[in-house]
């Protein structure tokens, strides 16, 4: 049974930094790529940023500049730093690991407000 354990989520001001963290219960010779999505509910998940296991590195076109995506090999985890945080970057964010099939964490809810 994979577990992705998520952690690093909760309220900011605007302008504001957090940085979630995502530790996965499988081996890393087993993984593919590690990421983040987020989702309003009752809308569907979208991608944030995704590592692939090279190092190569993609981002959603809102975040770009401002998250950056960062993964330990060793930890089997990965990390999303979130700076100059917008009110429109609140919703629920979600681990994602890519193996023999996709895994999920549980989410994390992040809220940008004054």
């Amino acid at each position: 049974q994979v577990q992705l354990v998520e952690s690093g989520g909760g309220l900011v001001q605007p302008g504001g930094s957090l940085r979630l963290s995502c530790t996965a219960s499988i081996s890393a010779f087993r993984i593919n790529a590690m990421g983040w999505f987020r989702q309003t509910p009752g809308r569907q998940r979208d991608l944030v940023a995704i590592i692939t296991n090279s190092g190569n590195t993609n981002y959603a076109n809102s975040v770009k500049g401002r998250f950056t995506i960062s993964r330990d090999n060793a930890k089997n985890t990965v990390y999303l730093q979130m700076n100059s945080l917008k009110p429109e970057d609140t919703d629920i964010y979600y681990c994602h690991v890519s193996s023999d099939r996709a895994y999920w964490g549980q989410g994390t809810q992040v809220t940008v407000s004054s």
